[in-house]
């Protein structure tokens, strides 16, 4: 390896995915957990709108305003389990959440700071981004005993750009464990190139009356790849997980007593690439994919 690439370079090319141990300190972990339930606290339970998150076929967000505007904002999305059939809590709220997203990069000091921080950027350089920028953030929370499993996917599925540069980058807020909730991957999936069952998930126009009604659907195939070829990533608190747009992976429903908080980012590279019109996620006048190298 040259001295100008970091040591994770060759396993991420050659899996998909590669960790950074002690990518963050214990103190700046702790910090973003507690930054995030001080944003949580600020949830009026009675007024909040309850978009449940769901990575299957199901999903409420597919037709929901609330998810489909959020890219630029600080919104809260709901485990199933957390909600009875008349949308009320269950559980603390504390433990209702699946995740908040999709800009706390930009709206808390704390996420921002760390989304833009020297050493962030230094991963980008390992990535050879040119003109990287984050398009979204989220903190998910896989609370202990409510915390939901994540289907099989392609993160390019839901976020497709021309060529595909596209780079999940998960911080591990707690231990990531077996027990817990840690992701999984296909080692080397990302090699083939294209999307498993061409599933994608795009933004069409409908005619509703005389108005026309943003929404979303699923074409192609979900992918239902066989068990066996799965490797587990269970990883320390602090550690920065590097996930490619095209490598398959998954987590399971959290089954212990403990949280696996998590904060990721998605980045672009956005030299010489089309971000497509058809994603869910575009960016406003309000808050354009935001340049790292400008902050």
């Amino acid at each position: 390896m040259s001295a100008d690439r970091p040591n994770w370079v060759e396993e991420f090319e050659s899996k998909g995915y590669a960790v950074i141990e002690d990518f963050a300190t214990a103190e700046e972990c702790d910090e973003m957990k507690a930054e995030m339930y001080r944003v949580m606290n600020g949830l009026d339970i009675t007024t909040e709108h309850k978009t449940v998150f769901s990575t299957g076929e199901d999903q409420q967000q597919l037709k929901d305003d609330y998810f489909l505007t959020s890219g630029d904002k600080i919104r809260y999305f709901f485990e199933k389990d957390a909600l009875d059939e008349q949308g009320e809590l269950k559980v603390e709220k504390d433990k209702s959440l699946n995740k908040v997203g999709h800009a706390l990069h930009w709206h808390s000091d704390v996420f921002k700071r760390f989304s833009f921080s020297k050493k962030m950027k230094g991963v980008m350089k390992g990535f050879r981004l040119e003109d990287p920028a984050i398009i979204q953030s989220m903190y998910i929370f896989k609370n202990p005993r409510i915390g939901g499993a994540v289907c099989p996917h392609q993160d390019a599925s839901f976020l497709w750009l021309d060529p595909l540069k596209l780079y999940g980058v998960w911080l591990a807020v707690d231990d990531a464990t077996l027990d817990n909730g840690c992701l999984w991957f296909i080692p080397g999936s990302h090699q083939e190139g294209k999307l498993d069952g061409e599933r994608r998930m795009l933004r069409v126009t409908k005619k509703v009356g005389d108005e026309e009604r943003v929404t979303l659907k699923h074409v192609g195939i979900s992918p239902t790849p066989d068990d066996a070829l799965y490797t587990a990533c269970p990883v320390k608190k602090g550690s920065l997980v590097l996930i490619h747009g095209m490598v398959m992976h998954k987590s399971e429903s959290n089954l212990s007593e403990k949280p696996r908080n998590a904060y990721t980012l998605h980045v672009i590279e956005q030299k010489g690439t089309v971000w497509s019109s058809e994603n869910w996620l575009q960016p406003t006048a309000e808050l354009p994919f935001t340049a790292m190298n400008a902050n």
